[in-house]
């Protein structure tokens, strides 16, 4: 197995007040992680800035002003409560875009069988419309739109096992069948959506999680409900919005999963990809506030996907 991991310096230059969970320390606590020997294969190479355009593959272009209109010349600036914006985010968040649709070119040239993008800011929570939820961006789907639009891509799927349901990815694949969205997260918790009901076209699976519960409940639901629909959906891609705030030491939510046990939901899909005839899968960092829980998990999740 290749993998590759998407990097760049210029994440850490996406600021945000002092005391927010979505830090750049996060970050740096990863690549700490990654230094381990069981590293020395992986191959690193750095994120490129995505242009403006593939933003409008997910988003229409008033979004992509509105968010260009509150970037700030100094200091830091506020699109809602919790999402913030300094001088560098605008280049992050096109940076996280280039990467991904990198990663994307790299697993259908086969120049890697899957891909980590070690990013920020985050990308699930941004609507068609609206940046929310520390995320301007979707960039799990403007992926998925690269992979259909540059590869001819028929279906894709994206797996989101942040512990916040990923509304943003939702609300742009709501009603198209050519993308799966599945979904493991806590609820009730931020944003309030993510109920079993919300089916769109039969191309939404959401599999809530209640609070404190752990491992049996999420393997199960994963078992019962995410890897089923992807067993029928066969996709051409798997996209795996890679939160690790699903994790027992987070503060901003009650889940108790371990790091093993984002080592086995990253085998399934694994066995997934291959069973689709083929092993691509790009996974994008998302949420994961404490920074321990994070580098454990996200370690492990792309140690397994070098092993394959």
């Amino acid at each position: 197995m290749t993998t590759i991991l998407y990097e760049n310096s210029v994440f850490l230059d996406h600021q945000v007040p002092e005391g927010h969970p979505e830090r750049p320390d996060r970050l740096k606590a990863l690549n700490l992680a990654l230094e381990h020997e069981n590293f020395r294969r992986l191959v690193r190479e750095q994120a490129e800035k995505g242009n403006e355009d593939l933003v409008l593959l997910a988003h229409p272009e008033d979004h992509l002003r509105m968010v260009m209109s509150v970037i700030p010349e100094e200091g830091i600036n506020s699109f809602e409560a919790d999402t913030h914006a300094s001088p560098a985010s605008l280049q992050a968040a096109l940076t996280a875009i280039g990467g991904a649709t990198a990663a994307v070119d790299a697993v259908f040239s086969g120049k890697a069988d899957n891909a980590f993008v070690a990013a920020r800011p985050p990308g699930h929570h941004a609507e068609k419309t609206k940046a929310m939820g520390f995320c301007f961006f979707n960039t799990a789907a403007i992926a998925a739109r690269h992979a259909q639009a540059a590869h001819g891509a028929e279906r894709i799927a994206i797996v989101d096992w942040d512990v916040h349901h990923g509304n943003g990815t939702q609300d742009i694949f709501f009603d198209d069948p050519s993308v799966l969205f599945c979904s493991t997260h806590q609820m009730p918790l931020y944003p309030g959506t993510g109920a079993k009901d919300e089916t769109g076209a039969g191309n939404i699976v959401n599999a809530p999680l209640s609070p404190f519960t752990g491992s049996d409940h999420f393997r199960e639901a994963f078992r019962d409900r995410v890897l089923p629909a992807l067993d029928r959906f066969r996709p051409d891609l798997i996209v795996i919005s890679a939160g690790f705030d699903a994790h027992h030491r987070d503060p901003l939510a009650q889940i108790n999963l371990v790091a093993d046990d984002f080592d086995w939901a990253t085998g399934r899909l694994l066995d997934m990809a291959g069973n689709a005839g083929h092993n691509r899968i790009v996974s994008l960092l998302e949420g994961g506030y404490d920074l321990q829980g994070l580098a454990e998990s996200a370690a492990i999740h792309i140690l397994r996907l070098m092993k394959g």
